[in-house]
């Protein structure tokens, strides 16, 4: 009895990853017209799950309120951060992509950096992220961050214990200099659990089209499970202050996460909606004496399709 409970909840679980990936094509083409001709789900509730449709609609509504915020920072030349920490599969890149899939990205950009160079590691060790800081009117969403050196670093083995506690010492002091500078910086912890982490790390091995997600560091990193949660505890207790608080999200549910996300982020900054001036189409100029130079035909791609 247990083993069939079991196994219909893998085969449920392994049904939504599956079917999240399809649905992620949807996702820009959404609009009003296409939400109202969704077909229904079936009744997932004993899954834990939620309506396929109500995702969609509640996704849409939140990005909308996401463009009129990026419309107020850019008028009141706000600067916001915001950090994505988390388990690896825990969706943190699936939360940033739906934020910034219909955000200006010239306003709204996404830093995730590379392993530091042999220069940069003789850096002080927060110089190259504060390159990457926003200016007045600008959102940046870190995946990963400054944390790097209180996670993966750590338990890797890639710096001492006397650099992890000097990240300790400064990352206070670093954080709430930024918040003195004007930068509303709000930072995220992802959370799952040992299975569902498992579970999504063979889904990708045995999907061709994600095993680019999948790095050497991320197999170790299954393999280091409780010590990333030593780091994981340790980090949050130690860095949890009053000016840049720590909030954790549930990630065992891809949709769920996403849109508890999206809704928290929008409390973070308090905006409204900025009028903007009517978008007027200018007449198109029209020159008798123009004539349009024919294009060879050997410089078009050729019509496979």
């Amino acid at each position: 009895m247990d083993s069939k409970l079991n196994r219909d909840t893998l085969e449920d679980r392994v049904r939504r990853e599956l079917a999240d990936s399809l649905d992620e094509e949807l996702e820009l083409e959404l609009g009003d017209e296409l939400l109202s001709h969704l077909p229904d789900q079936p009744d997932l509730t004993r899954h834990n799950e939620i309506d396929r449709r109500f995702y969609f609609t509640e996704l849409l509504r939140l990005q909308r309120e996401l463009i009129k915020l990026q419309a107020w920072v850019i008028n009141h030349k706000l600067k916001v951060v915001v950090l994505f920490e988390g388990r690896d599969a825990a969706g943190k890149g699936g939360v940033i992509k739906r934020v910034t899939q219909r955000l200006n990205p010239r306003i709204c950009r996404t830093v995730a950096l590379s392993a530091p160079s042999e220069r940069e590691r003789t850096q002080w060790y927060f110089q190259r992220y504060a390159a990457h800081l926003p200016a007045a009117g600008e959102i940046v969403l870190f995946d990963r961050s400054w944390y790097n050196r209180a996670g993966v670093e750590r338990v890797m083995g890639f710096c001492s214990e006397t650099e992890v506690e000097e990240f300790f010492r400064t990352v206070p002091e670093f954080e709430r200099m930024l918040v003195r500078s004007g930068i509303i910086l709000v930072k995220y912890w992802f959370s799952i659990t040992d299975e569902e982490q498992n579970l999504r790390f063979l889904m990708r091995i045995h999907d061709p089209m994600k095993q680019w997600k999948l790095s050497p560091m991320d197999l170790e990193s299954r393999r280091r499970w409780e010590e990333y949660t030593k780091a994981k505890e340790e980090m949050l207790a130690r860095t949890h202050i009053p000016e840049a608080r720590w909030w954790v999200i549930e990630g065992n549910n891809k949709r769920r996460a996403r849109l508890n996300c999206i809704h928290h982020l929008l409390q973070q900054v308090p905006y409204q909606e900025v009028t903007q001036d009517a978008i007027v189409l200018p007449q198109r100029e029209h020159k008798p004496d123009y004539l349009r130079t024919p294009v060879a035909p050997e410089l078009y791609v050729p019509a496979v399709y």
